[in-house]
């Protein structure tokens, strides 16, 4: 009964800034760890950056100083301010969390539909 869908993808040229939003949603009783993935065309999903208890965060090599992963605990939505964009930063962007479920007590790992983020030279 939990979702999770992203918004905010599109086509920008290099240099430029996106937002990209992650909205839980359904029988939530705790959000607990967040992050968000990428996955390129013929390459392996990997992780992007991470958002874990205690507000600690973790990015990649290749984004660190460019991106910045956020929350919204009233809206129960993640965020992943991307600066600086370079052409190898297209993918698909995939949100992901760790939420227990309100009514079941069950705690399982999610995973929204994925965003398309195009940078051009």
């Amino acid at each position: 009964q939990v979702q999770l869908v992203e918004s905010g993808g599109g086509l920008v040229q290099a240099g430029g800034s996106l937002r990209l939003s992650c909205a839980a949603s359904g029988s939530i009783l705790r959000i607990n760890v967040m992050g968000w993935y990428r996955q390129a065309p013929g390459k392996q999903r990997e992780l992007v950056a991470v958002l874990i208890s205690g507000g600690t965060t973790n990015y990649a090599d290749s984004v660190k100083g460019r991106f910045t992963i956020s929350r919204d605990n009233a809206k129960n939505t993640v965020y992943l301010q991307m600066n600086s964009l370079k052409p190898e930063d297209t993918a698909v962007y995939y949100c992901n969390a760790d939420i227990t479920d309100r009514l079941k007590y069950y705690t399982n790992d999610y995973w929204g539909q994925g965003t398309q983020v195009t940078v051009s030279s």
